[in-house]
């Protein structure tokens, strides 16, 4: 199954936000349920923030300044508060979170990020088991070319293959999607990526390796859940 929506592969923003949005769709397609409490929260702040400047706006053209400036300064007040319990909540609450949600074969919560100009797409993945409450975190990585073609179209199926081959409860999930030699991406793949974007390839490497706090970048062998 291929997106019939062509983007442009030289944007880094574009590669990350298509498989963004099809990391989701996925997971729901294999039953887990999505929680969207934190988006909610996200929302509310958001709109509350646009409802507060609109309400003033309203009332000033409605009544006039007189009328209404005892009023627009606590209001502004409480438009940045939102505002910044909003940025908040993004950038220390979400980060970068993509999809929470429970299958069942276990919760899981993955939180997606890049590094400027490098075409590799970074997960971490929090999970638990139904019958444990331990949860597990674990770091993988992939480059981009690995379900993107080079004429910008994105191809579902090694995407989905490179989640279940990695992610032990999604692998029990749809374990027709498992290739167990599949791995996380060999150095030599990571490092032709990288030399293709003109960077530092052993800086990179080992900045990709202290970051994931394992070895979750090179082995060839899926985990065992």
């Amino acid at each position: 199954m291929s997106a019939t929506t062509k983007i442009a592969v030289h944007s880094l923003a574009d590669l990350k936000n298509t498989t963004d949005d099809a990391l989701p769709n996925y997971l729901t397609s294999l039953k887990f349920k999505q929680f969207h409490t934190q988006t909610d929260i996200r929302l509310l702040l958001g709109y509350s923030a646009v409802a507060i400047a609109g309400v003033l706006f309203y009332f000033d053209w409605k009544h006039g300044w007189d009328a209404t400036k005892a009023y627009t300064g606590p209001a502004v007040l409480v438009y940045f508060l939102l505002n910044g319990v909003f940025s908040y909540w993004m950038w220390a609450v979400e980060k970068g979170c993509v999809f929470e949600g429970e299958g069942k074969t276990g919760k899981i919560r993955i939180s997606s990020t890049t590094k400027k100009h490098i075409p590799i797409y970074e997960l971490s993945v929090t999970f638990s088991h139904p019958s444990s409450s331990l949860k597990q975190t674990i770091h993988i990585r992939a480059p981009f070319t690995r379900w993107f073609t080079s004429d910008g179209y994105f191809v579902a199926k090694p995407f989905q293959q490179w989640l279940a081959s990695e992610i032990p409860i999604v692998g029990a999930a749809d374990p027709n999607n498992v290739v167990e030699e599949i791995g996380r991406g060999s150095e030599a793949e990571l490092e032709r990526v990288l030399n293709a974007s003109g960077v530092n390839v052993t800086d990179v490497l080992g900045q990709l390796k202290a970051g994931g706090g394992r070895k979750s970048g090179v082995s060839g062998r899926r985990r065992k859940g």
